[in-house]
């Protein structure tokens, strides 16, 4: 039997696996172009052939040139020779336009269309390379923690009565405490008994006639997460609706999110989408007591007091409606002109609406815009976070008729907040209170920067690596650098399939996975070597060098993968970056070291009668 011969169907799959990936890494050597993208600010404006011309006679009539223009579902695509031309161009499409479009920077891929069709599509860039917005929100998971509390509070008094244990008291203690007294032993016990059963996330302790109970750290740290995961949901639905590609929303910690909008410049607009905590409350108004009389007197204690066209008014406490059962807003305009917002339900909560409307036609009912806002001050050296919320009334209107699924909110001051709440309603509101406690903007000619001296670290490591293995191995070291060079264009192709994100971080992996490649071969090398100064014969030692060092490869290889998965697990987005790029490595080097290399020295050893072997002896 001959040695070192692979089988036919090897060949042709290591053969495909080549042409896989130079295909799937080619878009990436096609530069981008600098691009604006325009899409309709709610979904009844759309792109259609008047934007286009409209835009077309702008630029035109500015100077500024431009490509053909490219149409995809609800967005609309102008490419561009130079960033300075794309941001002039940016500036008065804008300003032609209004505030009807959103208007975004973009770089929109070159690839050919052969490569498109295929779906070979390049990296995403991340905004150390591309530029762009980052936010740094802290989430008041705290208030959350509180709401969750006065809930169980609520239900617990209900079970208590529904069981018919008699207490004397019960009140929140703390943010995330309750406190229930009683005046009998017995009651105690059951109640104690009653409480552990059905509240288990508590921590129930008695001490004399009082039964006290705190969340336990395992359900503080859960409502937490959910809080942060229902946070960063939202962000990513109010990011869509931005229109921003490749944006990128991460937990930071235990009770912050980061943002990242790459090739996003318009700081204002981003904060206020982002930032904003807003909801719709439906209430009543409370016609049976006098406005006036309640300002300068006593406030009904079923009602309260607001403000409404310059003059007092009375609303019911409770709310018959909320945002958050709103599946569906869009801007536009109402009967006699003014802005307007159509909404429909199913969320839950449309049928305590429908029967609420029903029992009280012909009385008012008014739409209050709640909207949380936060104030960050400096106590003793450290940033102290308030929040309060403000009740705006927008609109008070007779109940015509019984309300359903659908209906229009009007008396809203602007078009401008017309859109902006239909947003916030369409992406759902935020679970706690955000406040920005950090926002930076990333100029592009940062990211150039970045990206020239990422692609050149990994130019000089692979120089360097080539350079080594060359002088030190002969012809298996050159072997060894082709199986390297295969492996950074795998790597590359993985990560445009995947759709992975580029950074820094990741760039540093790919950086790090070359040093590591060559481990391999240097282990495969060094055991032929071995071998061959033992006497055995070449091809002998070809083989023994590949099956005796292949263990050992992959025992190096698993350990670095457990490690690369524990980071990409516990860590955050940078951390993220590096282990993905790591991981993608270490599997494509684990191919391209040892099936691809022992394939290229099979076709010039194997099989045949080898006096002489190049490895540098």
């Amino acid at each position: 039997m001959l040695l070192n011969r692979y089988p036919l169907w090897k060949n042709i799959l290591i053969v495909l696996v080549i042409i896989f990936g130079f295909i799937y890494a080619a878009p990436n050597l096609y530069v981008p172009d600098p691009a604006v993208q325009i899409s309709g600010a709610n979904e009844t404006i759309l792109v259609n052939d008047d934007t286009i011309k409209t835009i077309e006679q702008t630029l035109n009539a500015n100077q500024i040139s431009y490509q053909q223009p490219e149409r995809e579902d609800r967005n609309l695509l102008f490419r561009f020779t130079s960033t300075d031309t794309q941001l002039k161009a940016k500036d008065e499409i804008q300003q032609a336009l209004g505030n009807d479009y959103l208007v975004a920077l973009n770089l929109a891929p070159s690839t050919p269309n052969w490569l498109r069709a295929l779906n070979a599509m390049p990296m995403k860039l991340g905004l150390d390379l591309r530029g762009g917005l980052h936010f740094l929100l802290q989430v008041d998971v705290d208030s959350v923690l509180k709401q969750r509390v006065e809930g169980d509070l609520s239900n617990i008094s209900q079970t208590l009565r529904t069981e018919r244990i008699r207490y004397a008291e019960i009140s929140r203690q703390g943010s995330d405490g309750i406190t229930m007294q009683f005046r009998a032993e017995d009651a105690l016990s059951n109640a104690y008994s009653l409480m552990s059963q059905r509240y288990p996330e508590f921590a129930w302790t008695k001490s004399g006639f009082t039964l006290k109970g705190i969340l336990s750290p395992a359900a503080m740290l859960q409502i937490k997460q959910e809080t942060l995961e229902q946070a960063m949901n939202t962000l990513r639905h109010r990011v869509n609706e931005l229109g921003v590609s490749e944006a990128v929303v991460m937990q930071q910690g235990d009770s912050r999110v980061a943002v990242d909008l790459p090739g996003v410049q318009d700081t204002t607009q981003a904060k206020n989408i982002l930032g904003k905590t807003a909801t719709l409350e439906f209430r009543l108004v409370d016609s049976e007591h006098d406005a006036r009389s309640a300002a300068s007197g006593v406030v009904p204690a079923d009602s309260r007091l607001y403000d409404y066209n310059s003059g007092p008014i009375l609303l019911k406490n409770d709310i018959i409606l909320r945002g958050s059962s709103i599946t569906s807003a869009r801007s536009g305009f109402s009967e006699d002109g003014r802005s307007s917002v159509d909404v429909r339900l199913g969320g839950g909560g449309e049928s305590l609406f429908t029967e609420t409307t029903t029992r009280n036609i012909g009385k008012p009912m008014a739409v209050v815009y709640v909207e949380v806002k936060s104030d960050v001050k400096i106590v003793n050296g450290q940033k102290v976070i308030s929040y309060t919320p403000i009740r705006r009334i927008i609109s008070v209107a007779t109940i015509q008729s019984t309300l359903g699924n659908s209906f229009q909110i009007t008396g809203l001051t602007s078009q401008e907040e017309a859109r902006t709440l239909a947003l916030l309603l369409r992406a759902g509101a935020l679970p706690a209170p955000v406040t920005i406690i950090e926002e930076r903007e990333v100029g592009p000619s940062l990211g150039k920067q970045n990206i020239h001296m990422g692609v050149q670290s990994v130019e000089v490591g692979f120089i360097l690596v080539v350079l080594f293995m060359m002088l030190y191995y002969g012809l298996m070291g050159v072997i060894a650098d082709l199986a390297l060079g295969m492996n950074l264009v795998l790597i590359v192709a993985l990560l445009s399939m995947l759709g992975a994100t580029l950074t820094l971080p990741g760039i540093a992996g790919i950086v790090l996975t070359m040093g590591m490649a060559v481990d391999a071969n240097v282990l495969i090398f060094e055991r032929i070597r071995e071998e061959l100064r033992n006497g055995m014969a070449i091809q002998s030692s070809i083989h023994a060098g590949y099956e005796r060092a292949l263990m050992t490869i992959i025992d190096a290889n698993m350990t670095t993968l457990i490690v690369a998965t524990v980071l990409f697990s516990l860590g955050s987005g940078t951390v993220k970056a590096f282990a993905v790029t790591l991981t993608v490595g270490l599997i494509t080097s684990m191919f391209t070291a040892i099936t691809g290399t022992r394939a290229v020295v099979n076709l010039l050893y194997g099989g045949r009668t080898v006096k002489k072997i190049s490895i540098g002896m």
